[in-house]
């Protein structure tokens, strides 16, 4: 078992070479999460995908919906992942694992060892191995903790949780879940704390690693690798904008549906959206945005330009 073990957060997730909390884990800088509320879960999945992390996402369901009624924004949860395992309990190994946090310093149940560990803009991601019944990680109490420690953070549950009116009463804090049952959580164990984390099973199933940004929308969850942030950040960013100018391009029967949705643009294709962007105000927000690997691969080729994009 690993419980919250620096060197060994450290060691799974080596290609993040920024800033990290003291416990180890990636701690992406506060302007991408903040960017990430304004993209859309297509935009944020598509540059994951084509690097080959086709794992990342879990449909869940959530305590608040994404959407008011009018159609406005409302609770998008993005954050940093605090991950915790748990599995069926077992005598012998519940007091072994207890002795082994309590001499870490951890008291209490092996829920509130992670809930201690918040701190602002963290997410709590549970591998509770799908039980409901008595595996209602969080209800008021803990919840009302989670929204004091992570603020704007939150909580994806593989599990079950309990209490539900007073969850809606404590406002801020999203919370992704299996399913709701009256009981309190019993009979578990922890068998990791800040380890990967798997949610779902068989094609379905997604992995999230700590220090993961998560992003929680109304279809469910997305867990994206620290060391790609920015990559997602400014992908999605040329997405929209590439967007923009393509509904344009396709309503003035400029460019075809073909065209538009190819992978890799031709220099014409770039030079008008450039153009775009530098006369449209609509598109200011894209001026700052690098396009020169695009222009070389229009330039040089690239084999998925035979593709729709994704």
């Amino acid at each position: 078992m690993k419980f919250n073990d620096r060197d060994y957060i450290i060691s799974i997730t080596p290609d993040w070479k920024g800033e990290r909390f003291p416990d180890g884990r990636p701690k992406v800088a506060d302007k991408y999460l903040d960017a990430l509320y304004g993209m859309t879960l297509e935009e944020i999945w598509k540059p994951i995908f084509v690097q080959g992390y086709e794992n990342q996402f879990i449909a869940m369901k959530s305590l608040y919906p994404e959407f008011r009624e009018d159609g406005t924004v409302m609770n998008k949860m993005v954050g940093r992942a605090v991950t915790a395992v748990y599995a069926p309990t077992r005598p012998d190994y519940y007091a072994a694992s207890c002795a082994i946090a309590s001499a870490q310093g951890w008291h209490g149940t092996p829920n509130q060892w992670v809930l201690d560990s918040l701190t602002d803009r963290d997410v709590l991601v549970v591998d509770m191995y799908d039980k409901v019944y008595k595996g209602t990680f969080i209800g008021g109490n803990l919840t009302t903790a989670l929204a004091a420690k992570t603020h704007t953070g939150g909580a994806v549950i593989w599990g079950g949780i309990r209490d539900v009116e007073q969850m809606h009463s404590v406002k801020g804090v999203q919370v992704y879940y299996r399913g709701i049952d009256p009981t309190p959580i019993r009979d578990f164990a922890m068998v990791g704390f800040n380890t990967p984390a798997r949610l779902g099973s068989g094609r379905e199933a997604a992995i999230c690693l700590p220090g993961d940004v998560v992003y929680g929308c109304s279809g469910g969850v997305l867990f994206i690798p620290p060391s790609l942030v920015v990559d997602v950040v400014e992908g999605g960013a040329k997405t929209k904008a590439k967007d923009m100018f393509g509904f344009k391009m396709i309503s003035e029967n400029i460019f075809t549906t073909a065209q538009i949705d190819k992978n890799t643009w031709s220099e014409e294709m770039l030079d008008m959206l450039m153009e775009f962007i530098r006369t449209n105000e609509e598109a200011a927000e894209f001026r700052d945005l690098d396009w020169s690997h695009e222009y070389d691969l229009a330039r040089n080729g690239d084999p998925s330009d035979t593709q729709s994009a994704l």
